[in-house]
């Protein structure tokens, strides 16, 4: 970590200059925040992710309900498509016409997407419905919720990390400006007599 490389300033050394003191300061506040408000921060957030996560779970399992649906005819394959709540891998659905009863028991009627590799009239096949029985996505299940809330606090912890650095970067870039400002004055003052006999004296 670059926060770590400008310690190296704490030793005794006879050259050390009064920046390479601040620096180093600088460089040891920041692995500090680095080292306990990053992971403070992703804790927090992933801690506020699964929470509320986990609230969608419950709440869309209450809403969402798992029906039995009956094949009329097939429309054709549909398009690969990927699910991105449950899994990571392209499945190859086909649409068909089909019936199937919403959880009220009214009747429903129409195109729907199947994993029946080779669909026929008659066949069945599982589907989600909202509580008026129209086609849903399937609710987020708890592991899914769980690696998102952790993702989330993890992505939480290295921007903390970054802004820190580069905060520390930040720093440290205007330390070194500021002295080389000062280096130009000291030259400036000292540029018509360098070289000359009794110069400095």
């Amino acid at each position: 970590m670059q926060a770590v490389s400008g310690l190296w300033r704490w030793r005794h050394n006879p050259l050390r200059r009064a920046t390479d003191l601040a620096e180093a300061w600088v460089a040891l506040v920041a692995l500090a925040l680095i080292a306990l408000a990053a992971p403070v921060a992703g804790c927090l957030v992933g801690a506020a992710a699964q929470d509320s996560l986990q609230r969608s779970v419950r709440a869309q399992h209450h809403t969402r309900h798992l029906v039995t649906a009956t094949v009329v005819r097939g429309l054709g394959e549909a398009p690969l498509e990927t699910d991105p709540d449950t899994t990571t891998t392209r499945e190859t659905r086909s649409r068909v016409l089909a019936n199937w009863a919403a959880p009220d028991g009214t009747q429903e009627h129409g195109p729907a997407l199947t994993a029946l590799k080779s669909p026929h009239a008659g066949d069945h096949f599982r589907l989600w419905t909202d509580p008026r029985g129209r086609i849903t996505t399937r609710p987020l299940d708890s592991p899914t919720a769980t690696t998102h809330a952790v993702l989330a606090g993890i992505g939480a912890a290295l921007l903390v990390a970054g802004l820190v650095e580069g905060g520390r970067r930040l720093t440290v870039w205007r330390m070194i400006r500021r002295r080389y400002a000062c280096w130009d004055r000291a030259w400036d003052r000292a540029g018509p007599d360098w070289g000359k006999a009794g110069t400095g004296s």
